[in-house]
């Protein structure tokens, strides 16, 4: 991992800070527009509490960004390369799951492709997201099973399966097996 947790919580609680003042956003406003507590805004932008990943993709719903563009550094170097050691590492502190950023960043490319590492018995449950609905993705296993609901519908996915759907209609995640999942998750960042 690139950083140590105490630096990438420092990484997420400035990150979401600078993008609430960039929109203008009050902590109240802020927390109107994505139903989270100002107090636990205000927790996470000083550090003192890390936000799930539900409770993150709501923050980033309501500030108009993918968790992508949210993870994506914006001091780094443009380059076409991303060595393992220097893609950004975030673990859920609900579920477990570990997210690893694995494009390049700085690129102008309209494609951000993620790892998942999901532990067994792991469940992500999301809010429809009315501001994903202009990015897609695709979702596909490598080890594992996973259950994905989209809309209405639920999807079991196991090793070499590929689903693709709008990023903004995914409401869980869930690993219903006793062994660890892994997937690569493709988003369109569209334009």
């Amino acid at each position: 991992m690139m950083e140590s947790e105490d630096q990438f919580e420092k990484h997420v609680a400035e990150r979401l800070k600078r993008l609430r003042v960039a929109r203008g956003l009050t902590l109240d406003q802020l927390a109107d527009l994505s139903g989270v507590s100002r107090a636990m805004i205000s927790r996470i932008e000083r550090s003192e509490a890390s936000p799930t990943a539900a409770l993150l993709a709501r923050l980033c719903s309501a500030l108009g960004v993918s968790l992508s563009v949210f993870f994506a550094s914006t001091e780094a170097e443009p380059s076409p390369l991303t060595r393992r050691v220097d893609q950004p590492v975030w673990r859920d502190p609900e579920s477990g799951y570990v997210r690893r950023a694995i494009s390049p960043q700085g690129t102008g490319s309209g494609t951000d492709i993620v790892e998942v590492e999901f532990p067994a018995g792991a469940e992500v449950r999301f809010p429809g997201r009315p501001t994903g609905r202009s990015q897609t993705q695709h979702v596909w296993v490598f080890e594992g099973i996973i259950e994905l609901t989209i809309g209405e519908t639920v999807h079991r996915l196991e090793a070499g399966d590929c689903l693709f759907m709008n990023v903004g209609d995914v409401h869980g995640y869930r690993n219903p097996t006793d062994r660890p999942a892994r997937y690569a998750v493709v988003i369109s960042l569209g334009t």
